[in-house]
């Protein structure tokens, strides 16, 4: 787990070195066990290091292999690095480490752009072709590790995170209006390649893109799940995809224990995360650390779920390290949680995973957490009321329980500069979910939030406030080969006993039945689902300051509606509406305010 960042240019412009030292100090967060820096003709590299796999100077980027002719960046872990280096060496290759790096490097030589197809992990990835002057750029399947990028006519540069490509200086930080649409309409999800800013785009999961030493560039997506039922199980009953499950998840859960140091479980205790930590000791793990997070509570909430997480701490006897965040150090840590954020995100969640990943980064490096699991497996409660809608009416079902406003209202938040006189974000469900495939309107559902929601919404924030703290964070519900299994169960057997049915009847003979059976919980933070006190003052200060004026995305009846009223606009699942509001804003601010960037429009 790293940052990575680079420039490749052409027309026989020279790439900019210290525009690539900015970017990569800007990540050291993300790395803070080492960095390193290369130049070959026309592109250049920069590296972060966070030490998990070959802690020796042997693993350190950016790795070079002059034999080959390659050069690499890489974040994120290849989990079945080892039978790839043993088949790989069976091949002919001779190995300087034992670094997961170095395997990509010889798959990219034995491979070409294919080697992704043989990777099991999370990634983001530069090979430089030191022969051809080619640059190629991969993201893993599901999107768990983040790559940006900004253009101009005679250069591309890349990095982890959008404050990296914004310290390089040179990029276009005007709005994007169908960014800003998404934004308040798809619950706050910016789906590739777009940004808030006009100059950033993201490269999208499952995607290889190839640039060549002219500028001129190819890209393919090389991985799809599949929605429909496959032909070798279509006689399973509950109980047989329930066991391929546990079993595809107690894979997943093992692969992403291998690392050279020690590898811990963020436990919320709900039944996902509680998964892990039982799957874990069954495989044989004593005094596996595991962490939890409770908040004070607020405006009649609890901020705390400690009563699940306890139990599974002492039914698999876990080293438990229970977090509790007074509201005195809520307000302190937004703006850090801001500026951890590469994109703007709603979730109030994201501040206790900015906490919890300070407090777990002190004693440990890696995680597991059980994030996605919802979205794989239709936990949410906005699919069951899709379960008898009819396939030709998906969008319009799913757009009723999941956009957070419509076109029109969003119009009358929004200064006529900012506005659209169409609806992206409507067009762009509706040709995901209309897409071939996915007979059931459930199945369309569950696809786009696969491929898209979950990428843009838990999956960034995972890694953003993990690598923040330079922590790890690893997703077993994530791993493809899950996901491939997982897509092709009944939508039935998902939605049933309240969502995620048949996983939670796979779990009785893991679990203690309080876990399974008990209410479907969230990561509490009452003191911002409920803004009062000096997070209102925050919200205020933030939406009233200089810039905010300047910038003028609102208008000002409609912020003066929600800030005479902050707590009673909802929106469609129950979000703050202000908090949506202020928090873009915020965002923006703070990009500014570490960068220079001016808030253009």
């Amino acid at each position: 787990m790293c940052g990575i960042s680079g420039e490749i240019t052409w027309g026989g412009e020279r790439p900019d070195l210290a525009a690539v030292a900015a970017m990569t100090e800007t990540m050291t967060a993300r790395g803070p066990d080492g960095e390193g820096a290369y130049l070959h003709r026309n592109v250049a590299l920069g590296h972060r290091r966070l030490e998990i796999i070959d802690l020796s100077g042997r693993g350190a980027q950016p790795m070079v292999d002059t034999a080959l002719g390659l050069s690499l960046v890489f974040n994120g872990c290849i989990y079945n690095y080892r039978e790839l280096r043993d088949e790989l060496a069976g091949h002919g290759y001779s190995f300087f480490s034992t670094a997961d790096s170095e395997v990509i490097l010889k798959a990219f030589h034995r491979w070409g752009a294919d080697c992704v197809q043989h990777f099991k992990g999370m990634f983001a990835f530069a090979i430089v072709n030191t022969d051809t002057g080619e640059l190629t750029l991969a993201r893993d399947r599901l999107g768990i590790k983040p790559l940006y990028i900004s253009e101009t006519a005679s250069r591309l540069r890349f990095a982890s995170s959008i404050p990296a490509l914004l310290h390089a200086g040179g990029v276009d930080t005007s709005i994007d209006r169908v960014a800003l649409h998404h934004y308040f309409t798809f619950h706050s999800v910016v789906p590739a390649p777009h940004t808030m800013y006009a100059g950033v785009r993201k490269l999208p999961p499952a995607t290889v893109r190839t640039i060549r030493a002219d500028g001129t560039s190819t890209e393919k997506r090389y991985w799809e799940p599949v929605f429909e039922p496959h032909p070798d199980r279509l006689d399973w009953d509950e109980a047989q995809w329930g066991e391929a499950l546990i079993d595809s998840l107690r894979v997943a859960v093992r692969r992403r224990m291998v690392a050279d140091v020690p590898v811990g479980v963020l436990l919320s205790g709900g039944i996902d995360s509680s998964l892990v930590v039982a799957l874990l000791a069954e495989q044989g793990q004593r005094d596996l650390a595991t962490f939890s997070i409770g908040f004070d509570s607020a405006g009649g909430e609890s901020g705390d779920e400690y009563e699940y997480s306890d139990l599974i701490a002492s039914t698999f006897k876990t080293d438990h390290h229970k977090i509790h965040i007074g509201t005195d150090r809520l307000l302190p840590a937004i703006p850090g949680t801001v500026a951890a954020m590469s994109e703007p995100m709603v979730s109030h969640d994201c501040v206790a995973f900015y906490l919890l990943s300070q407090e777990v980064s002190k004693s440990i490096k890696v995680v597991q957490s059980g994030q996605g699991a919802d979205e794989i497996l239709g936990g949410y409660d906005w699919y069951p009321p899709l379960e008898n809608t009819p396939r030709e009416d998906v969008t319009k079902a799913y757009a009723s329980v999941f956009f957070d406003r419509s076109h029109h209202d969003l119009n009358t938040l929004l200064r006529s500069d900012y506005r659209l006189d169409h609806d992206p974000s409507w067009q762009f469900a509706s040709e995901h979910q209309n897409a071939p495939g996915a007979a059931t309107a459930v199945d369309a559902a569950l696809r786009l939030d696969t491929t898209v929601m979950l990428v843009d919404d838990p999956v960034k924030r995972v890694d953003s406030m993990t690598m923040a703290w330079g922590l790890e964070g690893r997703v077993p519900f994530l791993d493809h080969e899950f996901v491939e299994l997982a897509a092709t169960c009944p939508p039935g057997l998902k939605l049933a006993h309240g969502g995620k049915g048949v996983l939670k009847e796979a779990s009785r003979a893991l679990l203690p039945a309080e876990v399974i059976d008990r209410t479907k919980g969230y990561f509490p933070v009452p003191g911002i689902r409920h803004l009062d006190g000096g997070v209102l003052d925050l919200v205020n200060d933030t939406l009233r300051a200089e810039s905010a004026r300047r910038r003028a995305l609102y208008e000002d009846d409609a912020v003066a509606a929600l800030l005479a009223a902050p707590n009673r606009t909802r929106t469609t699942l129950g979000s703050n509406a202000l908090w949506q509001v202020a928090m873009l804003e915020m965002w923006l601010q703070s990009m500014e305010s570490m960068t220079g960037a001016p808030g253009s429009r």
